[in-house]
Formats: structure tokens, sequence, C-alpha cells
């Protein structure tokens, strides 16, 4: 029970962890049993094979042949009819994909027809307004800001994270 305060207090003095780096960790064994070393091709494969051939396909896995170094196999999820229009333009996403890579990581593609995952859709958070009382509140921790523009931009943000909380309980 010691040691684990111990790491605990260590962990808390240093510096604040981004959330890249816990996201990074956390996702690294599910990509790696994809063949992905890193999640960067599916993050950016809108990026690397354009936005209209990235709504239509989406990086499934990349397999290794037995005994190569390089040359894989990229498997792509592809949206019914698009597979026809991809086949085409293979050629030209191996050589963006191994453009991306710096080597010729992939040499083949494999295309799975099927539906694609969903895109998340971004969560709507409700705000409210505020009251008289927080927007007093705010005005008056933000009017000793000597920059305008700063202080309206601390008032939208005050203004939203305020706005997300519940409302204040009415004393009666």
């Amino acid at each position: 029970m010691g040691a684990m305060n111990e790491r605990n207090e260590r962990r808390h003095k240093k510096n604040p962890v981004t959330a890249g780096s816990i996201l990074r960790r956390a996702t690294a064994a599910a990509l790696r049993r994809r063949g992905f070393a890193e999640g960067d091709v599916i993050a950016r494969w809108p990026d690397i094979v354009g936005p209209e051939l990235a709504a239509l396909t989406a990086p499934e896995k990349l397999q290794q042949r037995r005994g190569d170094v390089a040359g894989a196999v990229l498997h792509i999820r592809v949206a019914g009819a698009a597979a026809v229009e991809l086949q085409h333009k293979a050629p030209m996403v191996i050589e963006r994909i191994n453009g991306f890579y710096g080597y010729r990581a992939v040499d083949r593609i494999k295309l799975l027809q099927g539906p694609l995952p969903e895109p998340e859709k971004p969560r709507e958070v409700a705000s409210r307004p505020l009251t008289g009382a927080e927007s007093a509140k705010l005005t008056a921790r933000t009017e000793a800001t000597k920059s305008s523009d700063l202080r309206r931009a601390l008032e939208r943000l005050g203004t939203s994270v305020m706005g997300r909380r519940a409302p204040p309980a009415k004393s009666e």
C-alpha cells in the first residue's frame, strides 16, 4: 500500500501530461494488433488519400508478409461501388501511403467491400443563459484585464463554461 501511495505522489508532482500521450499509450496495443505501429495512418487518412476517397474508404489493417521487412498489404474497407474507383486509383494510393511513411511500407492493397464504420457525431453541449449574479461575478473577475480583446475573450469563455454547469441553487 505504501508503494502505491508513493507512486501516486510522484505522478502528481510531475508536470501535466498531454491527452495525446495518454491516448497514444491507450490505443497502441489495439493498433499493433491491426498492424499499425502508430495510429497516424488512420488519423490522417483523409490527408493521405484525399477527402473524397476518405469518405468512401477506411484503412482496416496493415498485414506484414512473413520474412519481408517492407512491402505489407494494406486492407481497406470500401463502401459499395467505390471499390472499382479505388481499384483504379490503387497505384496512387500506394504511392501516397509510402510517401507518408517515407519508405516502401505498402506494395499491395486488398479491398474489403462492406459498410464503413459510422463517423462519430460531435456531442452537442446544451448551454444555458447565465443568471444575473453569475454575469456580475464573471464581469468582476475579468474587469482587471487591461486588454479589451482579451477581456471579451475571457468573458466568452467564462460564459461558455459557466453555462454548461448546473444553475446555482435558489435560496428561499
